[in-house]
């Protein structure tokens, strides 16, 4: 049963926290603005794409990134500022345990941690690919591979020199055909290839192509061909943020193609799928820990409270980084290094508990 004390530091926490958040997300925007700004007059952006599809998506994308570390710091200020003001001292004299006192930090942050399970799991992927397709017409730069090389599923390798995508044309294109029997089949190589956008149809200019098998081999050399792969330019040159438009679904059926592929890029989107449901249990760690730092009337007022919170929030991102760097470098295990974080900080969560002011 919610009671008068629960309603009362519930509507403080999530208060503190949407206050905060409106706060850190209008500073967000005024920056970005800043940076951003020539390049949406120079691209002739749309004001209404520029407030609807950029900035809208924007704020939901950034604001649920940092989500727990605005709780943790929301927690810390709200908590500190009812320790000044001595409305904690009732609570502890009254002879109640500290997991009483505590339970209405959980029943906030159960509902902020549902809400970023709802946003990261269905919205954002959606919400991120309207933004991100705002940002490759009107703001980013254009896109360059060098040195491609990748195996497609049937035993399909396609390597290429570059690719640039302002004339969306690849230089020194080759594909090899190879059979189980670890013999190759079939060759071509185009001195540029086209693809037709949102179609597997390519077409090449000045290729040499081979037809490999005895009595049958054959050699073709042309000005032009126009063909079809099983893949799309789409499929090769992607930016590094793609996974963050991608649906659950999309992103497992993702994964598992780049990995067939043997692509290097496929630990970051194992990291962006795993820290969808990591990052909003942090919640709870992050709210223990803030109750603890800030329970305590301390001779430093509440800015004290808060450089030891920002103390913490700076470890435990750069725990973070450290981990996620493991999996891309030496190849640690994704959901073990994203989690990692999280247990750590659970392990000091409940250590602080224990030794809570009582």
């Amino acid at each position: 049963m919610i009671k008068l004390i629960d309603r009362y530091i519930i509507g403080k926490f999530l208060g503190t926290y949407f206050f905060m958040l409106g706060i850190i997300m209008l500073l967000a925007v005024v920056f970005d603005i800043s940076e951003k700004l020539s390049e949406f007059i120079d691209n002739q952006a749309p004001f209404s794409e520029i407030l609807l599809n950029y900035y809208m998506n924007f704020v939901l994308f950034y604001g649920n990134m940092f989500s727990s570390m605005i709780i943790f710091i929301s927690v810390i200020w709200f908590t500190a500022k009812m320790a000044q003001e001595t409305e904690i001292i009732p609570i502890w004299f009254s002879g109640r345990p500290i997991s009483r006192f505590i339970r209405p930090y959980f029943l906030g942050a159960t509902v902020l941690m549902i809400l970023s399970l709802i946003l990261n799991h269905l919205v954002i992927p959606r919400a991120n690919k309207v933004r991100l397709e705002f940002e490759e017409k009107y703001y980013r730069d254009r896109m360059h591979i060098e040195e491609y090389h990748a195996e497609f599923p049937g035993n399909e390798i396609v390597y290429f020199s570059s690719y640039g995508s302002e004339d969306n044309l690849i230089n020194e294109f080759v594909v090899e055909k190879w059979g189980d029997d670890k013999k190759i089949k079939h060759f071509i190589k185009a001195r540029t290839a086209k693809n037709i956008t949102g179609t597997n149809r390519w077409i090449l200019n000045d290729y040499y192509e081979r037809h490999v098998g005895y009595p049958n081999d054959q050699l073709i050399q042309k000005h032009q061909k126009d063909t079809t792969f099983q893949f799309t330019i789409e499929d090769m040159a992607q930016r590094d943020n793609i996974a963050e438009a991608m649906t659950f679904t999309q992103l497992t059926k993702h994964i598992d193609r780049e990995r067939k592929k043997g692509s290097s890029k496929v630990p970051y989107f194992e990291i962006e799928l795993h820290q969808r449901t990591s990052y909003p249990f942090a919640a709870y760690i992050l709210t223990i820990i803030g109750v603890a730092v800030s329970s305590q009337k301390k001779r430093g007022g509440i800015g004290m409270n808060i450089a030891i919170g920002l103390g913490i929030v700076f470890i435990y991102i750069f725990v973070m980084k450290v981990a996620t760097v493991s999996t891309i470098k030496i190849g640690f295990p994704a959901v073990v290094a994203v989690w990692i974080p999280n247990m750590i900080f659970a392990v000091v969560a409940l250590f602080m508990y224990r030794f809570a002011q009582k």
